[in-house]
């Protein structure tokens, strides 16, 4: 038990002062001006339906994080064989490979910052700067390398590889501590009753318009159709949780005010990013003058 108290003690020793930098870094408003500006520059580029490409739409989650293994692979299998005797053109093969599959990363990567709130911006800035730095380390060493210069094209090849694992562990800190990217719709169904629940009265929902309601303490956005139909999605945003209740409605779907993802009012699918993710939808029905929704759930087989 002992030893273990002092594994433990010696891990917080270590991690709590990256961990206090990080949270400094997230509360920093220094990089704002210039992330303003980068992102006024991202969001001009004419990207047309390729922006929800870039987001990973229709892959139902980011597509940075998938193209980041192809220059990580290729710059971790130089770094292998440049620890063997007797190789050399291998390794300038795998760096230029890293270099230009950096590119697209890159813009996948950038076109998802671009909708980041600012705490999130800034490591990402961060982020993209150690990646950057990267870029330019391995760069350097090719050039070394065709010029023959192999022992240095080794020393800048490493120090490029020290960049991406700290450009690494950023882009964890923004996934898994600060939930860029994740679906922020997903404990829906873990959280509400399988039954019907009320939701309100019929008249708390007037026609055509988004309405905020609650179940089991989830927000709910209800509309109700001329029709006499009734739509609910999860009220938060698939995205960054944004509220759907304040969206316009319009064709059928509802966009977020946050983010512009639009979502289809029957059946939660998003019809365009940055969400990657449908909203969990709800069934609901009248009874006695109220409301009532239950989760729709897909059926086992279905």
């Amino acid at each position: 038990m002992t030893g273990e108290r002092l594994t433990r003690s010696a891990t917080r020793a270590w991690s709590r002062p990256l961990l206090t930098a990080l949270d400094r870094l997230e509360h920093w408003p220094g990089p704002d001006r210039l992330a303003s500006v980068v992102r006024g520059a991202v969001r001009a580029v004419p990207l047309g339906p390729a922006r929800d490409v870039l987001h990973g739409l229709p892959l139902g989650h980011p597509l940075h994080p998938l193209l980041v293994q192809v220059p990580v692979g290729a710059w971790l299998s130089a770094a292998v064989l440049d620890c063997l005797p007797g190789r050399g053109r291998e390794q300038q093969v795998l760096i230029g490979v890293g270099l230009v599959s950096a590119a697209p990363a890159a813009v996948a990567g950038w076109t998802d910052w671009a909708e980041l709130p600012p705490e999130q911006a800034r490591v990402g800035l961060v982020h993209a700067a150690a990646n950057l730095t990267a870029v330019s380390l391995y760069a350097a060493s090719l050039t070394a390398r065709l010029r023959g210069r192999s022992t240095s094209g080794r020393l800048l090849a490493a120090a490029g590889l020290a960049a991406v694992g700290a450009g690494g562990a950023l882009g964890g800190h923004l996934s898994y501590r600060q939930a860029a990217g994740v679906n922020h719709a997903e404990a829906v169904p873990h959280i509400v009753p399988e039954d019907w629940t009320p939701l309100g009265a019929v008249e708390d929902f007037p026609v055509g318009r988004a309405v905020r309601a609650e179940l089991a303490g989830v927000d709910v956005l209800v509309v109700r159709q001329p029709g006499g139909g009734i739509n609910a999605l999860a009220g938060r945003c698939s995205h960054m949780a944004g509220p759907l209740f304040d969206g316009e409605i319009a064709d059928g779907c509802v966009r977020c005010p946050w983010h512009g993802s639009v979502f289809r009012l029957s059946d939660g699918w998003n019809v365009s990013g940055p969400a990657t993710a449908p909203q969990p939808v709800f069934e609901c029905r009248m009874a006695d003058g109220r409301v009532e929704a239950r989760l729709l759930r897909p059926h086992p087989g279905a």
